[in-house]
């Protein structure tokens, strides 16, 4: 009886000792930090920004705790981040309380979606262009991509609850259906998206004074690999191809953009360079020409005429769509048998 008691002493100290290291640090903090909606903030009441790096005392804890509901996004990788880091440590942890903060999150995401399938940039927050269906720094694609995994198994998402699959896959087909719908036409011929789009009438909008409506490169770029993981319909067959058509047709050959730092603070200039070939962040709804917002609100189609802290505040061009149109593209078209 004795050997029996020790035993079992012996085990429940093994038991506490591993369930003390099955917690991971990061995945402790997003806890915290989850609001009671189940989406992620990326900035608390006192508009500080969200940083797991720092230690939780008294009075960041009272920060977080007063931090409400409307700071709720999926912004700047806010509330898709967390979801996949939880999902990661739960994988290595078989922490559930991990898990159960990942699948909160998601039903945020799927509250958060509207009917005609676009995802709002914060909810329920629909202040100014909060509302609008955003594509901007991927914040829609972000979200969709989660769900995807979640519909599919995939990336580790295989744990979660199959009712939270089955709510997915609707849910990824209402958003293909938003991205089709909003891919812009000029005569009648699909181009690519703008950054952000009104919530009701699905057309292109505004949303801070430098963010006109217009064409966004970087943020299309994201969308046509999402839809590069879909099983391919003509609708989308079609996208694709027409976007990467977009790309090539409005790339500017010669120059690149370098981004450099000078005393701490970033130092952005577009220079000649014959071996490089980049796109604008945005361009003319219309025409198609380059054009660069400003913070008086005022739209410029010369780069160098826009404010200096605008210039070197905002990354105005990219190269990503170089990878896309010479690599990506040709590789799903040759595994789907899809004729260039």
């Amino acid at each position: 009886m004795m050997k029996l008691k020790l035993s079992i002493a012996v085990f429940s100290l093994t038991t506490a000792i591993f369930s003390a290291q099955v917690k991971d640090t990061l995945a402790e903090k997003m806890l915290v930090y989850q609001l009671p909606i189940g989406g992620w903030g990326k900035q608390l009441s006192d508009k500080s920004v969200v940083s797991y790096s720092a230690p939780i005392d008294k009075n960041l804890l009272k920060k977080i705790k007063s931090t409400g509901d409307d700071h709720a996004t999926i912004d700047n990788n806010a509330t898709s981040k967390e979801i996949n880091t939880l999902i990661k440590a739960y994988k290595t942890t078989k922490n559930p309380e991990y898990l159960k903060s990942a699948e909160k999150g998601i039903q945020y995401l799927l509250l958060m979606q509207y009917k005609n399938g676009g995802f709002p940039q914060y909810y329920p927050n629909s202040a100014i262009y909060r509302k609008q269906v955003t594509y901007n720094d991927d914040a829609m694609i972000n979200a969709l991509t989660v769900l995807y995994n979640v519909a599919e198994g995939k990336n580790d998402f295989e744990v979660v609850d199959s009712k939270l699959k089955e709510k997915s896959k609707i849910a990824i087909q209402k958003g293909i259906g938003c991205i089709l719908k909003t891919q812009v036409l000029q005569k009648g011929i699909p181009t690519i998206w703008a950054d952000q789009y009104n919530e009701i009438t699905l057309q292109p909008d505004k949303a801070r004074a430098f963010e006109p409506i217009s064409l966004a490169t970087g943020e299309s770029v994201g969308i046509v690999r999402f839809l590069m993981l879909q099983p391919v319909t003509p609708e989308i067959e079609k996208s694709i191809k027409s976007a990467v058509n977009w790309f090539k047709q409005n790339k500017i050959e010669g120059y690149s953009y370098n981004v450099s730092k000078v005393n701490g603070k970033a130092i952005r200039t577009l220079a000649e360079d014959k071996n490089s070939v980049i796109w604008a962040r945005f361009y003319d709804i219309n025409n198609n020409k380059p054009l660069f917002g400003d913070r008086d609100g005022s739209v410029k189609y010369n780069y160098n005429e826009v404010s200096e802290e605008r210039r070197n505040g905002y990354s105005w061009f990219g190269d990503s769509a170089d990878k896309l149109i010479n690599k990506e593209f040709p590789k799903w078209a040759e595994k789907n048998k899809v004729a260039l």
